[in-house]
Parts: C-alpha cells; structure tokens; sequence
C-alpha cells in the first residue's frame, strides 16, 4: 500500500474547514475527504457526544449504528478512555458492536476540546491490520483541525 501524503491531507482538511459552517457541515466535509483519500476504507464519519451517548453525525459509507453508549465498542471506549483506539481486527475487540459485518479494522480518536469531550472521529476498513501508526497520528491531526476549528 503506498504511503498517504497526511501533511498534504492536512492542507486540504484546514482549507475546508476554515471557511463558514457549523460543526455538522464541517465534520460533512472532512468525513467526505477521509473517505475519498484513504485507499481500503469502508466508512469514515463522526458520532457526537448527547449526555453518555455518541449519536451518529455525518459520515460517508453505508449506513450506520445511530447511538453508541459511552464506554462499549470501539468507539465508546475511545470516547470514555479520551485515547484512540486502533484495533487490528475488531472481532477480537471485546464488546465490539457490529455496525458493518464486512469491517475488520478501526481507527477511533477521541475530539476533545480542552476538559470537553465532543464526539469522535471513526473510521473502519473490511481489511485486517489496515490502519498504522502513522494513520493513527495522521488522523488524529484532522481531528485536532476539526475540534479547532468548531471551537472558534
């Protein structure tokens, strides 16, 4: 698999999203180029944090799990631990929920603005194994482009 150009990508996500919007419209925008970018990617979207539920945002991909309780699933444990999660093959995660059959991998970071929790930025692959640490770093800065950019 060739390597992904993530400073490029990062260039990319900061111009769409230092125009106008709401978090809704943002988080359209960079879970569109995530999914476009990434080869071996099947879904890539955003939950939102209601109470203690991640509620689904705007995603690309087929259709989705609506809500997620805070500390199940790979999301949910991202979201309650505030760590990303990078799980190799999501059905030796304990407590995985199945949203897709055909997802093996998933790479979930927390979106945290200073002490607050908003959400978190998933993205999975039919593939096992698919998501590096270099993902893993590279994703998290579209993340912190996009806490920055709903917190101004």
């Amino acid at each position: 698999m060739s390597e992904l150009d993530y400073d490029s990508l990062a260039a990319q996500a900061q111009a769409l999203l230092s125009g106008a919007g709401n978090a809704v419209s943002k988080a359209a925008n960079l879970s569109a180029l995530i999914y476009q970018a990434l080869p071996s990617v099947n879904w890539a979207g955003f939950y939102f944090l209601e109470g203690d539920v991640l509620v689904l945002g705007p995603f690309q991909g087929k259709p989705a799990c609506v809500s997620i309780p805070v500390g199940e699933g790979v999301c949910g444990t991202a979201a309650a631990r505030r760590v990303t999660q990078r799980v190799a093959d999501v059905h030796a995660f304990e407590g995985h929920i199945v949203c897709d059959p055909e997802s093996r991998s998933e790479l979930v970071v927390p979106l945290v603005l200073g002490d607050e929790l908003l959400g978190v930025l998933d993205v999975d692959s039919p593939q096992p194994g698919r998501f590096s640490a270099e993902d893993e770093a590279g994703l998290a800065r579209l993340a912190e482009l996009f806490v920055q950019s709903v917190a101004v």
